[in-house]
């Protein structure tokens, strides 16, 4: 099972936004908790909590640390604050650009989570991502030639059409490879190709705009088999320039699996073994699981898929790999 969206840590440097109060009071008020005092990741994390009403646990997954981690960093984040009789303001003109990035990345992180949940019986909570996608339009229309902020927008909005082939009936995980893609929002497709075309020729590309056109690559192939892997895996190949998170190099082990043989994607797997921030997720176990299925190797990915099954807080996804697992037994 390929992942599809999850936290990166790169970014470019943005040009100047100006967020009236009277515009978006929820996005005047993110711009105001990823203050200054913070370092940005703790910035993000304080700002997903008070703001995004995420949880510490959801918020350390997000981050790939474990939840004890990030709930030291939150509250050291309000230790400092404190400590620094920090005023929660709007961003002078020096400070908007480091702010923006934080802006953009919680908004990322909150759609994430919105889109797949990392925990909890529902894979969706679409209250959340519609939410992010809001704030997004809001931040785009303040902030109209930011490469970043329309790649961001177009990400979510590629994503986002997808929606209603990811569940079925009784609220089961669909997987990408088996969506009934008649079901996918083609004018949010296009819409949010369109505003790849327009993002990518703006300058520096960044990580939202890689990612937005390797999710604009999915959305226009009519199938998994006639999607163009080769480009995607070029996107990868850019995107991991930019990033060291270890769930884009999984993302692209999937693709590189696609043109090259599940043997050669088995391979990339190897080197992510021992990523400590990778420990005690389900997502290596998971795409393991996935490659020695399309290998031939039933026996070991049952045992892989159990083992993500055990890791995953989703009740969706432990439901969907124990099912897979089950279905491989049988056919053993």
């Amino acid at each position: 099972m390929a992942t599809e969206l999850w936290a990166d840590w790169a970014f470019v440097s943005p040009s100047d936004v100006d967020v009236p109060a009277e515009r978006d009071d929820a996005l005047v008020l993110l711009f105001m908790c990823c203050h200054p005092a913070l370092t940005p990741p703790s910035a993000i994390a304080l700002t997903l909590r008070a703001v995004g009403g995420l949880t510490t646990a959801e918020i350390a997954r997000a981050f790939l640390v474990p939840d004890a981690t990030m709930a030291q960093r939150i509250s050291r984040a309000k230790l400092t604050i404190k400590a620094a009789g920090a005023s929660f303001s709007l961003p002078t003109d020096s400070e908007r650009p480091e702010r923006l990035r934080s802006v953009l990345h919680v908004l990322y992180l909150m759609f994430n989570e919105g889109y797949t949940s990392s925990s909890g019986t529902t894979l969706q909570r679409t209250d959340l991502s519609n939410e992010a996608i809001r704030l997004t339009r809001s931040l785009r229309a303040a902030a109209p030639n930011d490469a970043e902020v329309s790649g961001l927008l177009a990400l979510m909005l590629l994503t986002d059409a997808r929606r209603a082939a990811r569940t079925g009936s009784v609220g089961e995980l669909i997987p990408l490879d088996e969506q009934d893609r008649t079901l996918w929002d083609r004018e949010t497709i296009a819409a949010g190709a369109a505003l790849v075309s327009e993002a990518l020729p703006m300058g520096a590309v960044g990580s939202y705009q890689l990612q937005a056109a390797i999710a604009r690559v999915h959305s226009e192939a009519p199938s998994t088999d006639e999607t163009d892997w080769r480009q995607i895996v070029l996107l990868y190949d850019l995107l991991m320039r930019l990033s060291d998170n270890p769930v884009v190099a999984l993302n692209r082990a999937v693709a590189v699996a696609m043109v090259e043989g599940p043997e050669r994607g088995l391979e990339l797997l190897a080197s992510l073994e021992h990523e400590a921030r990778l420990q005690g997720s389900h997502r290596l176990e998971a795409v393991r699981g996935h490659l020695l299925e399309r290998a031939g190797d039933r026996q070991r990915a049952v045992t892989h898929f159990l083992l993500a099954a055990e890791a995953t807080s989703s009740e969706p996804e432990r439901n969907y790999l124990r099912l897979k697992a089950a279905r491989l037994t049988a056919a053993l």
